[in-house]
């Protein structure tokens, strides 16, 4: 095990975000999120910080979540163009990605895996491979989004490097998830109508590599995760992308199964999932989901509500309009994030952003909701006029 020590700050969120996770109520309700480059740079900025500066340490929030090498090869980026700021690269999931700046997400122009005999023949490179989580170099989930980052440090001397100070989570991908950064969703939604044979023995194949990542991710970060992450889009604002008998015939099973093996270290697991996929709920408390993230707002979710269906069968994280955030008025903004704490009462409630806090949204005002929650999300909680009775 890690020779590392937590300082007596960190031990105190470790055992708020258990509390919260074990539907405990604990010092106060945990808060943390994910983050925009766009931002974070625009936060420097205004608050006229260091280009180094770190948010979470800066904010002292209760998490982090810190990704490896999950690329199923284990490739350095390869360069197709560069013109100023708009690249053309080909990754370890053999897709052809353009990154343009001043668009939010990079544009998938190619799936090498286009056909269904080239699914069949795709290998994996070994998940137990050490350079996933000791090696410096690039991956696709690290080191593309909003950004491109190269030669991202080795996973395990990030993950030590907060250690001491914050509860870190990792993460992998559910299959979906990773299904479709190989073949594209396209195609992804059409073989399950036109090949669900073919693509349910991919799928398999595709669940043993994920859930041995799991295995080896734990067993690289000796001791010093405090939990998972499982990135799983399976549905749109509206609902499912695709059948839930489809995902409970094939995907589920293998989120069953990287829970089960999180569980078994004693590593408790949140779930991020973005639109409006509440026709799972009922599957992910079946197979112990500690907590459900983002909740997102415009999918017209509200976790008061959810908290209200379901009780305390299973944890929940975000739901904190990014929209609301970042342009209501402070009375309004205030109001949702007060009646939304009713979801912590006895437990089991998160504060994060129903996704991640964008570039429209400034210091001050991410600062603000960070103020109330602290101030007003002390247990035993007191919501005063926000506080709704039959919730408990």
């Amino acid at each position: 095990m890690t020779t590392l020590q937590r300082t007596e700050n960190c031990i105190k969120k470790l055992n708020r975000m258990n509390a919260a996770l074990s539907h405990q109520e604990g010092d106060q309700v945990p808060i943390s999120d994910f983050f925009w480059t766009s931002f974070v740079d625009r936060w420097r900025k205004e608050k006229g910080l260091a280009a180094d500066v770190d948010i979470y340490r800066y904010y002292d929030l209760d998490w982090i979540t810190i990704t490896p090498n999950m690329d199923p090869h284990i490739k350095s980026f390869q360069i197709i163009s560069e013109s100023g700021d708009d690249v053309i690269l080909k990754t370890g999931f053999e897709a052809t990605i353009r990154r343009k700046q001043g668009v939010q997400m990079p544009y998938y122009e190619e799936f090498e895996t286009d056909t269904i005999e080239k699914m069949e023949a795709f290998q994996f490179d070994d998940p137990w491979d050490d350079r996933r989580f000791f090696s410096a170099g690039d991956n696709q989930l690290a080191g593309i989004g909003d950004v491109i980052s190269r030669n991202t440090p080795a996973w395990v001397q990030t993950v030590a490097s907060y250690y001491p100070d914050l509860p870190v989570y990792g993460n992998v991908c559910e299959a979906h998830e990773y299904l479709w950064r190989i073949v594209g969703t396209e195609n992804a939604l059409e073989w399950m109508a036109l090949y669900p044979d073919e693509l349910g023995v991919f799928l398999k194949r595709l669940g043993h590599f994920l859930v041995e990542l799991t295995k080896a991710q734990i067993k690289a970060a000796d001791g010093m995760l405090a939990g998972m992450v499982i990135w799983g889009d399976v549905a749109y604002r509206k609902g499912m992308l695709f059948s839930p008998v489809f995902w409970r015939e094939h995907f589920k099973p293998i989120t069953a199964e990287i829970i089960r093996v999180c569980h078994e270290s004693k590593i408790p697991v949140i779930y991020h999932g973005c639109g409006n996929a509440s026709s799972l709920y009922d599957d992910f408390i079946e197979i112990g989901l500690d907590s459900y993230n983002p909740l997102e707002a415009k999918s017209g979710l509200d976790v008061v509500d959810i908290r209200r269906q379901y009780g305390h069968k299973m944890g929940f994280c975000g739901n904190i309009d990014v929209m609301t955030w970042a342009d209501a008025p402070l009375p309004e903004l205030e109001a949702q994030v007060m009646r939304k704490l009713n979801a912590a009462k006895g437990g089991g409630y998160i504060v994060q952003s129903d996704h991640s806090i964008p570039s429209n949204c400034s210091a001050e005002r991410y600062e603000f909701v960070l103020n109330l929650v602290r101030e007003r999300g002390k247990y035993p909680l007191n919501l005063g006029k926000y506080d709704i009775p039959d919730l408990m």
